[in-house]
């Protein structure tokens, strides 16, 4: 159970990677007020969401202690940041305000993964 369940935090690294990645190659785009949510970001999004329901589910399998109150807020902190990613995902420009909310909320989801213990 445990390589499983690490095999599943790898994924949601790789997701967190690639929405925190897709923001930070706009970084300058958004100062020209051209920044666009990229489909690695909406796919990043997408595979934090799953993988991160399998974390639980799996974590709550294994008899280990899940503590939900953390788990909820990451999940509504990553629902709004994937219906942000999702409306906008097919325009050609977003608001510098949307597009920075959408990068502050996923370093506000690593530090309520990290620092909260």
């Amino acid at each position: 159970m445990d390589v499983l369940i690490n095999v599943f935090v790898a994924l949601h690294i790789i997701g967190i990677a690639s929405l925190l990645g897709g923001f930070l190659t706009q970084m300058k785009a958004m100062s020209a007020g051209t920044a666009r949510f990229t489909p690695a970001m909406l796919h990043g999004a997408l595979t934090m969401l799953v993988t991160g329901v399998a974390l639980v589910g799996l974590n709550q399998a294994d008899d280990q202690p899940v503590n939900n109150l953390k788990v909820g807020i990451k999940l509504a902190v990553l629902v709004v940041i994937l219906g942000l990613v999702y409306v906008k995902r097919d325009e050609e420009k977003v608001e510098k305000a949307l597009f920075g909310a959408v990068g502050g909320l996923t370093v506000a989801n690593i530090f309520i993964a990290t620092l909260w213990t």
